[in-house]
């Protein structure tokens, strides 16, 4: 596929800003940065707005004052790394390359984990498709915004010695992989047929009595009547505890899946009082219909922060939303999958709920048990921010995931983006958001693990942590090896 037309606007913006530093003093590099990043996320977050305003009954400048400090609070990341840049800048062009690129990834890093991390739009996103996208499965997206970060260091900044041998051999690390494409570390281990649901509820009417019974009726119709391998429904597309579902609800589905080769992911919240609520996704097959429980469940482990849980000393904020909010416990992180077995193939899903394909390295410790994943199953409802740029970016972030761990991704949604992502990260087919629909193809499934899953899944995000921290002080000794070794070479040679 030929590469879109915008990869190039992310290294471009931050060749603007890498301009701009050169030069300037440390408090001047400091409102550069925040200035950079507070753009930067405003652009990309704020539909954010539309939940607190629309759905949760703030106030419009409320909802909008709440969006703007967030941004501007996060982006204190960028202003940090760009003062810290301006004040231990050596003047030397490999140096001061490698000390931009150690800040930039330690920046986007502290975004992503730190006070459960916000990593939305990492500068890797970009390059899902592009001269950078094989890196993915062996760097994953931060490593990609790294790689970005010193290719575009190397050409931009002004300083001494070496620019053209440094741009040269960035250039043919680049074109080498470019050229080669993609690596394949996964096989082929059989299809499914599958079906992806996508119930098109407005937010405004989930919980309403009027339309709460037939939206449960069309999701038992889907469940029951589609001749597939596995249907796939959204997040929470059950809205109710299982005890307060009528009974010809659960009846005929349970019913259905009883018969071998039928098998069902969707929705639902869980919990009780006493032990507290999981958002979660139930599963149904022939096997797990047997088990104690009567169903294999999943519980989501990343919750979102204000959407799932308060964080500690903002309950008065939520307080000021009309949101029925409260504090969901969380499920383990490596959980086991769900397994699919056909005459065919045997197979096994690994589910995450919205939000948690964010974050990469969690999703790659479901491959270091005995049983990796031969499929990723996304199951989500952003319909709390409209038909906006959320959904388009929240498939670019699965396409993420997929290039990451080279495993194919299904996304059954409420209201969209619904796909199929196969797994090298390409879109094979979509529902238009916005619409009722059912979106029927064959997914196949992968053996292996690629090096991101190997090192992410056993270190996390370690290792990237200490490639930053390295880059940025091997930066401070490099013009002092360099000049010594050029000193004792022309000793020598006199």
């Amino acid at each position: 596929m030929a590469w879109p037309a915008w990869w190039w606007l992310q290294p471009l913006t931050l060749a603007g800003l890498v301009w701009q530093l050169d030069r300037v003093s440390p408090s001047r590099a400091f409102a550069l940065g925040w200035v950079f990043g507070t753009s930067w996320l405003l652009a990309a977050v704020w539909w954010l707005f539309i939940s607190m305003h629309r759905y949760g009954g703030m106030s419009a400048w409320m909802s909008a004052a709440a969006v703007f400090l967030l941004c501007a609070a996060l982006a204190l990341y960028w202003a940090l790394a760009c003062a810290g840049f301006a004040c231990w800048r050596r003047g030397t062009l490999v140096a001061d390359s490698l000390l931009l690129t150690g800040l930039w990834l330690l920046t986007e890093l502290a975004r992503g984990s730190i006070l459960t991390g916000f990593p939305w739009a990492a500068s890797g996103y970009a390059h899902v498709q592009g001269p950078l996208a094989p890196w993915a499965p062996w760097v994953g997206v931060y490593g990609l915004g790294a790689v970005s970060a010193l290719a575009v260091a190397c050409c931009v900044l002004r300083g001494t010695g070496g620019r053209w041998w440094a741009i040269g051999l960035m250039g043919l690390g680049l074109g080498l992989v470019a050229v080669s494409g993609p690596l394949n570390f996964t096989t082929d281990v059989g299809r499914l047929k599958v079906a992806l649901l996508q119930p098109n509820v407005p937010q405004q009417e989930k919980f309403s009595s009027q339309h709460l019974f037939s939206a449960l009726n069309w999701t038992r119709d889907k469940l029951t009547q589609l001749s597939v391998d596995l249907v796939v429904a959204p997040e929470t597309v059950v809205p109710l505890l299982p005890e307060y579902v009528p009974s010809e609800f659960w009846a005929p589905v349970r019913m259905h899946f009883k018969a071998d080769g039928r098998h069902a992911l969707f929705g639902l919240p869980l919990g009780d009082l006493a032990h507290g609520y999981t958002n979660s996704v139930a599963g149904l097959s022939s096997s797990s219909l047997d088990t104690p429980k009567g169903f294999y469940r999943y519980d989501k482990h990343h919750l979102v922060p204000f959407g799932e849980f308060v964080p500690t000393g903002f309950r008065w904020f939520t307080a000021l939303m009309n949101i029925p909010l409260g504090d969901f416990n969380r499920g383990i992180v490596n959980a086991p999958s769900f397994e699919i077995l056909t005459a065919q193939t045997r197979q096994w899903a690994a589910p995450n709920i919205c939000f948690e394909d964010l974050f990469g390295e969690e999703l790659a410790t479901r491959f270091v048990g005995p049983q990796p994943p031969t499929l990723m199953v996304n199951v989500s409802n952003i319909a709390w921010f409209g038909n906006t740029i959320a959904l388009r970016q929240h498939l670019q972030i699965s396409r993420m995931r997929s290039m990451e761990l080279q495993r194919p991704m299904l996304r059954a949604t409420n209201t969209g983006s619904t796909a199929f992502i196969d797994h090298l990260g390409q879109v094979q087919s979509e529902l238009p958001a916005a619409m009722e629909g059912v979106l029927v193809g064959e997914v196949e499934g992968r053996a292996g693990v690629t090096p991101f899953a190997w090192w992410a899944g056993r270190w996390g995000l370690w290792p990237l942590w200490a490639l930053g921290a390295l880059l940025v002080a091997a930066s401070g000794r490099l013009p002092g090896l360099v000049r010594a070794h050029f000193k004792a070479h022309c000793r020598g040679t006199i």
